[in-house]
């Protein structure tokens, strides 16, 4: 059975590698996809900034949070409508929260790409090489979001 909620902070190292990315990525650097993703808080009503990989998959856009239920996910499920910015280019993007069912394929394909990056924030009890059963029982627990034009 695994937990019904999935949360790692940045700390340390991480906290710090974050603000290096997003700073990169501000500044139109393409490490590894990274772009930054900007969604005004739920509470504060401040912006909140963190650097994401946006994932393309025959022909659709996802946000994955390997980190499980972040504050940024929390602010995307309240906003709806986040930016993403890597230097000059900006767009405003729809955010779609996708059913844990279809959740497996996407986060497979996100594992592959960046693994290497996150791989140690995955939910307890789940690694890269997990199996498609594993990875289907712990869905539910790695936010993944379809990203689409705003209107």
């Amino acid at each position: 059975m695994t937990a019904t909620t999935h949360y790692k902070a940045p700390s340390g190292f991480d906290a710090a590698f974050n603000r290096a990315v997003r700073w990169l990525a501000d500044r139109g650097v393409n490490l590894a996809g990274a772009q930054t993703l900007t969604v005004v808080g739920r509470k504060t009503g401040m912006p909140q900034r963190v650097p994401v990989n946006v994932l393309r998959l025959d022909g659709a856009e996802y946000l994955v949070a390997v980190r499980g239920d972040t504050q940024w996910v929390r602010n995307a499920r309240v906003a709806g409508t986040v930016e993403l910015r890597r230097g000059r280019r900006r767009a405003v993007v729809t955010l779609t929260e996708i059913d844990p069912a279809l959740r497996p394929p996407v986060i497979r394909e996100y594992l592959r790409r960046w693994g290497w990056e996150v791989g140690r924030f995955l939910p307890a009890g789940l690694e890269l090489a997990s199996s498609d059963e594993d990875l289907a029982a712990h869905a539910g627990l790695i936010p993944v979001f379809a990203v689409t034009a705003a209107h």
